[in-house]
């Protein structure tokens, strides 16, 4: 578990971001060539890892089958260096279990899994859940702890048991929760990454092995600099990386839902060519859209 490498292991990559899913405009069908599109996008623009079918790709919107037919087109869009993760947790563990089957199926580099939502299983019930999916392919997971969403958090000594399983290897933290992640990664080989934007920088100076973003879709040279920064141990390129990024964080996670924004964003961009979602979001107003704006322009990034 020691190392003299100063880099964390990174079994997931570094540079990643929860991507979007493009719908035609009328939300009916997801755009699959749009989201291939999207995805050699991102890889362009610094990014080595791509989760599909997160929170931020509307992922209680898509059915079984979109979701698979998401991950194929992604998968065959971009090349063997970028990882492709996807979102298969719910709150039912034997449909969890379906979809992480059907997902191995698909060439994929490991599974996404948030802590089971809605129902609040105790912390017993969420070890079985979780090793239950991790039992069922030989996909490498990414544990996914976001208790403002799920409504519980993974408790310490919860880590501890899930990092000894040999497929859990990272944990995606929304939880804000530095000390106990610094004294999960003291007593596991779990690689912790950064799910919220705003903490990139302090993330990855106590250790994290990298970032799953939101901000990325629009951000991600960026983002990649801060890595980089970090890497380096060039605290001054960091912290002018992270005060860069501070406007567009933000823009699109503190004044409407990270999905709409994103979408926005990329819209906003060129990217995409609109940014039709799928109820309950609505799509961005004209005031948060001119914020958006303004943000993307004071980063130089529209």
């Amino acid at each position: 578990m020691t190392s003299t490498d100063p880099r964390p292991a990174r079994p997931f990559g570094a540079v990643g971001t929860a991507m979007v899913t493009p719908f035609t405009e009328d939300g009916h069908e997801v755009d699959l060539d749009a989201a291939a599109r999207l995805a050699a996008h991102l890889v362009e623009h610094g990014h080595d890892l791509i989760v599909v079918s997160g929170t931020t790709g509307e992922s209680p919107t898509l059915t079984d089958r979109e979701k698979l037919d998401l991950a194929r087109a992604v998968r065959a869009a971009v090349g063997e260096d970028v990882r492709v993760v996807a979102g298969v947790g719910t709150y039912d563990t034997a449909h969890s279990v379906d979809l992480a089957r059907e997902h191995a199926r698909l060439g994929l580099d490991g599974l996404l899994v948030v802590t089971p939502y809605y129902s609040k299983p105790s912390q017993a019930g969420v070890i079985a859940h979780t090793t239950a999916i991790a039992d069922a392919t030989d996909l490498p997971v990414m544990l996914y702890d976001i208790p403002g969403r799920s409504g519980i958090p993974l408790a310490y000594e919860t880590l501890l048991r899930l990092g000894e399983h040999e497929r859990i290897l990272a944990v995606k933290d929304a939880k804000a929760d530095l000390q106990q992640a610094t004294m999960v990664m003291a007593q596991t080989d779990l690689a912790y990454y950064s799910g919220e934007d705003g903490l990139n920088l302090p993330w990855l100076v106590i250790g994290a092995a990298g970032i799953v973003s939101v901000v990325g879709q629009v951000a991600g040279d960026l983002e990649k600099q801060l890595i980089q920064a970090v890497d380096t141990s060039d605290l001054g390129a960091a912290r002018e990386a992270h005060r860069r990024l501070a406007p567009l964080v933000e823009a699109i996670m503190n004044r409407m839902p990270g999905a709409v924004a994103a979408k926005a964003a990329l819209h906003l961009q060129g990217v995409l060519p609109h940014a039709a979602m799928r109820g309950p979001h609505v799509p961005a107003d004209a005031d948060q859209l001119h914020a958006l704006a303004a943000a993307l322009d004071a980063a130089g990034l529209r």
